[in-house]
């Protein structure tokens, strides 16, 4: 009665349920929060009504599309309610870390092993595709595990940019999608559907099994020119251990012409998901090379974070009630185990493709913000932690060469 006597609506009564933490990510629209309630902790997506004023649809659209959703490796939709000024959005939280972070606890991660995790992820694509849902943001920080379980199911999570199409020849316009994983026909700005979710899981697959992407170019008018050209090279060095069916499933799916790329349901009667021709290969050495490479940018990752708080506080219309960080660096800097930030960032809703955030440096308004204490070790902290792993790695390599030599 008394949230209604100050004019918030009736579902508001099921904030008190919810006891907030720390900040998870930010995006255009508003922050996601973890936080303990009645299923225990979850994520709470909080989006600023100011922000899509007139597309509110939307948010309506985002909510039917994950109450729909039931899948054992889709994150699940919990609850939502809504204030005067925002809209809640409760998913699962998933608690298991991130797809790399995970494999590099491993003492172990084959080829063979990795087919059977892209079949995991394929299995999503394909019963979201059945749907008609696009989810048009498949990347490794969109794959994560739910629980520390060593037999934790790996589920895909961000739905901020995801569409449930009208009818099945249906084709969307806008920019969405992120730099690296976006198809052509999305940064050519062409009408683009199902068949975007399939390069990215060719993207995926490729990083997966080598370390590296199949196309590399920082620029993203060089990025459009080499996705399109799709020259896809295995190269001998990282290559010549990975079998023929692993490079023919990736080939299947990295076409540029999205009517050539193979459906969902085709891909799943791929030979290499079934695992018998995969090889024992390890692939460790490549994936810690990777993820050593990833954390050297995670530093640059939380200037732009904190930028984001700070010009969405400033849109805030009900400060008395608040749901911001007061620090927004400090907020930032709490994201730095990024297989958290990431895994569980439903706020990232707007297209990246373009790197289009701008410098790390600037702030509201495109002035440039000066970095706290707090951003600036963190960043140096991440820089001196990666360069400490890839030493590691590097003596481990050696180690092991030695080792086979000894024995040859």
């Amino acid at each position: 009665m008394l949230n209604r006597l100050h004019g918030q609506p009736e579902s508001y009564d099921k904030k008190s349920r919810y006891r907030f933490g720390r900040t998870l990510g930010a995006g255009t629209y508003g922050i996601v929060r973890e936080a303990d309630g009645p299923q225990g902790r979850v994520a709470i997506k909080i989006i600023l009504k100011k922000v899509v004023r007139g597309n509110e649809r939307m948010v309506l659209d985002e909510l039917e599309m994950l109450q729909r959703l039931k899948h054992p490796h889709i994150v699940k939709f919990v609850d939502w309610f809504e204030s005067r000024d925002k809209y809640y959005i409760v998913t699962e939280l998933a608690t298991g870390g991130e797809l790399f972070d995970r494999i590099c606890q491993y003492g172990k991660f084959t080829e063979k092993d990795a087919s059977q995790t892209i079949k995991q992820v394929l299995d999503a694509v394909n019963y979201l595709h059945q749907n008609n849902v696009v989810h048009r943001d498949l990347k490794p920080e969109n794959l994560l595990y739910l629980t520390k379980d060593p037999d934790s199911d790996l589920v895909l999570a961000d739905f901020g940019i995801a569409k449930m199409l009208g009818t099945k020849d249906e084709v969307l316009t806008t920019m969405a999608g992120s730099f690296g994983y976006a198809a052509p026909e999305v940064m050519l700005k062409q009408g683009h559907g199902k068949p975007v979710d399939m390069w990215s899981l060719g993207i995926i697959t490729y990083t997966l099994l080598c370390g590296y992407p199949p196309f590399r170019s920082e620029n993203l008018q060089d990025l459009i020119d080499e996705c399109t050209a799709c020259r896809v090279v295995f190269h001998e060095r990282y290559w010549k251990d990975v079998s023929n069916d692993a490079k023919d499933f990736i080939l299947k799916l990295l076409r540029a012409k999205p009517e050539e790329r193979w459906t969902s349901e085709r891909a799943l009667s791929h030979p290499w998901l079934s695992g018998q021709n995969a090889t024992d290969h390890n692939l460790l050495p490549e994936i810690r090379a990777y993820l050593t490479r990833a954390r050297l940018r995670r530093g640059i990752e939380m200037v732009k974070l904190a930028n984001r708080i700070e010009a969405l506080k400033a849109q805030e219309e009900d400060p008395e009630n608040s749901d911001m960080p007061k620090d927004a660096t400090l907020a930032a800097d709490q994201t730095r185990h990024f297989n958290t930030l990431a895994a569980n960032n439903h706020g990232s809703d707007s297209a990246d493709i373009a790197a289009a955030e701008g410098a790390a440096g600037e702030g509201e308004g495109g002035g440039k913000r000066k970095l706290s204490k707090t951003i600036k070790g963190a960043i140096f902290r991440e820089v001196v932690l990666a360069k400490v792993r890839e030493m590691k790695e590097k003596e481990e390599t050696l180690k092991l060469t030695e080792e086979a030599s000894k024995k040859a």
